[in-house]
Formats: C-alpha cells, sequence, structure tokens
C-alpha cells in the first residue's frame, strides 16, 4: 500500500511540474503574448485547411501504388511500391530544398524563382498580419502536389525500370521540371499566370495541366525511352494483353484517388470558404460520370464492363474536373468528366497501338485527359475562379473563342517544357547508367532483380 502511494504522489508531483512547465512556455509564447484577432482566426483556419488538404493528397500516394500494382504482374509488386515510397521521400527533400524556392521564390524573368531555397526566407508563423502562403503549411500543401506529379511516370514505366535510373529522374522532376511549371502560373506573375487574350486569362485552378499534364508528358517520354515490356507486341507490331494481377487493388487504389482529390481540388482554394463546398461537389459528380463515361464505351466495344478501364474512368474524370473545379456548374462538371471518361478509352487504344506501352493508362488519364480538362474550362467556365477575372468565360456561356485558344497555348506551353526537358533527362540517364534493366531481369521480375526479395512471400 505504501508502494503505490508513493507512486501516485511522483505522479502527481511529474504532473504538477510538468503543468508548471507548460503554463511557463505558453504565457511566455508569441502567441500567447499578442491577442488572437479576427483575422489570425481566419488565418489559423486556412492554415489547419491547408494541412488537412495536404493530408487526404498525401494519401493519394497509396492509391497511386496500388492502381499501379494491381494493373501489372506480381512479380514486381514490391518494385512499384519503392517507387512510390521513393517519390515520396525523395520528392520532399529535393522540393525543401530547391523545387519550392524555383516554383515561389521572387521571379526571375517570368521563369523561374531566385529564393526561397531550403526554405529561407519563410515565417514560422502567420499571426499578427502574416500571410500563411509564406508558413510551412503553405509548403506542405504544394509538396504533396509535387509528389503526385513525379508518380504520375511511375505507371508508365513500370517493370523494365532501372530503380537506381528512376531514383534519377525522380529528383529532377519534383527539384526542377515540376517546379519550373508551377512558377510560369500558380505563383503569380509567371508565363501562364500573363497569359491573355483580350479578357481571356489562362486559367488551370487545381492543375490539370500544370500538375497533371506535366506528369503525364513525362510519363510519355518514359515510355517511349524505354520501349515496349517484353511480350507486349507481337512480330507483326500487334499488342497483347499483359493482365494485372490483383483487380482489388486497382479498384482500392481509386477510391484512395477519389478520396483524396477533395482535398486537391477543394484544397486548392488556399481558404477555408463557401468554394470548398461547391469544389467538392464538381470533384465527385465529374469522378462519377468519368465512370460511367468509359463503363459505356469499353462495354459496347467489348461486351463487358473492363473494372480497370471503368476505375481509369474516374481517375479520368477526376483529371477532367482539376482545372475547372471552381469555374463549372454542376452541369458542366458532369460533362467535363463523362467525356474525360470517354476519351481515356479510345486514347489508351491509340497510344498502345502506336507502339508505347503504358502498363497502367498514365499517359492517356493524365496527359491526355488533362489537356482536356484544360480546354474545358474555355467550353464551360461559368464562374471566376480567381484566375479567369469574370463569369461566363466559356464558350458555352457567350464567352467567345478567345478563352479557349488561350487554354490551348497554355498547354502547349506546359507540354513542350516538360516533354523537352524530360527527354534530355532520359536520354541522359540511357547515356549513363542505363534506364531499362536487362531481358533477363526483367522476366524474372524487378522485385528479386532490383531488391532481392519477392514481393510476396511464401504460401503456407
Amino acid at each position: 500500500m505504501t508502494h503505490v502511494v508513493t507512486c501516485i504522489s511522483k505522479r502527481k508531483i511529474f504532473l504538477g511540474l510538468f503543468g508548471v512547465v507548460a503554463a511557463l512556455f505558453i504565457s511566455t509564447s508569441p502567441a500567447a503574448a499578442a491577442e488572437i484577432t479576427p483575422s489570425d482566426n481566419n488565418a489559423l483556419l486556412t492554415s489547419m485547411w491547408l494541412i488537412v488538404a495536404g493530408c487526404l493528397v498525401f494519401l493519394m500516394q497509396a492509391g497511386f501504388a496500388l492502381v499501379e500494382a494491381g494493373l501489372t504482374r506480381a512479380k514486381n509488386i514490391g518494385n512499384i511500391m519503392a517507387k512510390n515510397l521513393a517519390d515520396m521521400a525523395i520528392g520532399a527533400i529535393a522540393f525543401w530544398a530547391c523545387g519550392f524556392g524555383l516554383a515561389f521564390g521572387a521571379d526571375s524573368g517570368n521563369f523561374l524563382g531566385t529564393d526561397k531555397f531550403f526554405l529561407s526566407g519563410m515565417s514560422e508563423s502567420f499571426l499578427d498580419g502574416g500571410d500563411v502562403l509564406q508558413t510551412p503549411s503553405f509548403f506542405f500543401f504544394q509538396v504533396v502536389f509535387a509528389a503526385t506529379a513525379v508518380t504520375i511516370a511511375s505507371g508508365a514505366m513500370a517493370e523494365r525500370t532501372k530503380f537506381s535510373a528512376y531514383l534519377i529522374f525522380s529528383a529532377v522532376m519534383s527539384g526542377f521540371i515540376y517546379p519550373i511549371v508551377v512558377h510560369m502560373f500558380w505563383q503569380g506573375d509567371g508565363l501562364l499566370s500573363d497569359l491573355n487574350i483580350g479578357d481571356a486569362r489562362f486559367s488551370d485552378f487545381a492543375g490539370s495541366t500544370i500538375v497533371h499534364s506535366a506528369g503525364g508528358w513525362a510519363a510519355l517520354m518514359g515510355a517511349v525511352f524505354l520501349g515496349p515490356r517484353l511480350g507486349k507486341y507481337a512480330s507483326d507490331g500487334t499488342p497483347r494483353a499483359i493482365p494485372g494481377h490483383n483487380i482489388g487493388y486497382v479498384t482500392i487504389g481509386v477510391f484512395i484517388l477519389w478520396f483524396g482529390w477533395f482535398g486537391f481540388n477543394a484544397g486548392s482554394e488556399l481558404a477555408m470558404d463557401e468554394w470548398v463546398a461547391h469544389a467538392i461537389m464538381t470533384t465527385l459528380l465529374a469522378a462519377s460520370a468519368g465512370v460511367m463515361g468509359s463503363g459505356l464505351v469499353i462495354w459496347k466495344k467489348t461486351g463487358s464492363l473492363d473494372i480497370g478501364m471503368a476505375g481509369n474512368g474516374a481517375l479520368a474524370g477526376l483529371v477532367s474536373i482539376t482545372a475547372g473545379t471552381g469555374a463549372m456548374n454542376f452541369l458542366g462538371a458532369v460533362i467535363s468528366g463523362f467525356i474525360g471518361g470517354i476519351i481515356v478509352v479510345y486514347s489508351v487504344i491509340m497510344i498502345e497501338r502506336k507502339g508505347i506501352d503504358d502498363p497502367v493508362g498514365a499517359i492517356s488519364v493524365h496527359g491526355v485527359c488533362g489537356v482536356w480538362g484544360t480546354l474545358a474550362v474555355g467550353l464551360f467556365a461559368r464562374y471566376d475562379d480567381a484566375f479567369l477575372g469574370r463569369d461566363n468565360a466559356g464558350l458555352f456561356y457567350g464567352g467567345g473563342f478567345e478563352q479557349l485558344l488561350v487554354q490551348g497555348i497554355g498547354s502547349l506551353i506546359v507540354a513542350a517544357w516538360v516533354i523537352g526537358t524530360s527527354a534530355i533527362l532520359f536520354k541522359a540517364i540511357k547515356s549513363t547508367i542505363g534506364l531499362r534493366v536487362s531481358a533477363a531481369e526483367e522476366r524474372e521480375g524487378l522485385d528479386l532483380a532490383e531488391h532481392g526479395s519477392p514481393g510476396y512471400g511464401p504460401i503456407d
């Protein structure tokens, strides 16, 4: 009994000391010393929303990993998980070291930033009139976008890429190629943010082009420089199906991506206001319509519903609404998503027939549908999303052809930059350390060849 009383007394003393220390820390902290104003509360809410939305986007890495793993063969699942893990780890460091500065640093000729490397000059606090967009919460929201852009290419390069080569690509994409695209538009005074024809200004609210088509064009170059997987094409060039090993992974991955996309699109409002719910609704409706569009087309073509293609339809719908999530009404979101679902089916078939092996359809989902989503703003924009600068900018709402034209020009600028730089990068990798594993390693599977153990253990 005496021992129990002694333990309780010690615990009370410890808790009392902890309380004193905590009280002293709070009373002497800058936040406690200053009176919290209504603007501070708004800043706190914005910061919290950016962190929550960023966590949702962070979870999308798991979705990408599952979709890619499910659509490829079991002998490569460990390699696929390793690549997705590396994208987040390497991407975070590269974006912290130089990517964020290139993207959001002080402008140099409308092309790249010149400061904020290693987050230098960034504020730790946004209270007392500070800017939330100059704090780590904004960096966190942006770094998960960078990782997304890189991971898109992973699927198109699956089952035959050297792991070391992929690591180099991941670092350069997240630290240089993608940040320059961001600076062109989201930094505020870049090449794309200043792009206009009359009253029509380029708009890409959450990144159909800035994130998704950028990743899609890098995926295209990766697939081209790698060449197709062994056995993908017959001697006459006819494509052969190489089925994935787990449709359950694909479906779960699609749902995780869909869930994370609510943070991707709604978080891009960069504030917790009434437009957050609007973005969530347009995201939901477009993805649903994308499933219906792709499902109907593939069902008609094959006589049955291909679940993997239907899942890609959901992702196509999501990519298709990402640019216009704040500008379109609900009907526009449904139409955009539905058309995106149709486009992805025909794009996958066309790209495969051209001899480009994309195991997961990443080029079609993100590259092609990213362009479609950007162009769709020029057709269906109903509201000013803070980039457009006017309501009724879409062609079908009386905005004229200028908005459609400026959207197309912006998409071409991003495509030219990413295709050019990623082609140089892949050429350099291929000419030095090599881009592709040997034929024997590819047949064995990258889990054993690159990581020394199978992704699935033995079944007793």
